[in-house]
């Protein structure tokens, strides 16, 4: 087999196993979860939490960005950088290194 098609299903195998710890975690995280109110530092139940948040969806080498606040969309926009700069690097270096 190509070490190009080996390295692509070892690849997959492992995004699908990642997949399956990650669930199995959150499964656990939930089961074992007491469901009590986050203290603050003075020891006050029930204290307001900000969360922030964010996501990125790349199709190809276009990022979908979604993000609460400017400080995750920022952080978020630095990785889609790094990402579409991965994604031509790859595609462009790849031809060339299984022509020989």
């Amino acid at each position: 087999m190509s070490l190009i098609i080996s390295a692509g299903m070892s690849l997959i195998f492992l995004g699908f196993i990642l997949i399956v710890i990650g669930c199995i975690g959150s499964f656990l995280m939930n089961i074992f979860d007491k469901g009590d109110l986050k203290t603050d530092e003075s020891g006050k139940s029930g204290s307001k939490t900000r969360v922030r948040g964010g996501g990125i969806i790349m199709i190809g080498p276009v990022p979908i960005i979604a993000g609460s606040d400017s400080g995750s969309v920022k952080t978020l926009i630095m990785l889609a950088i790094v990402l579409i700069t991965i994604y031509f690097v790859f595609s462009f270096l790849l031809p060339f290194l299984s022509i020989r």
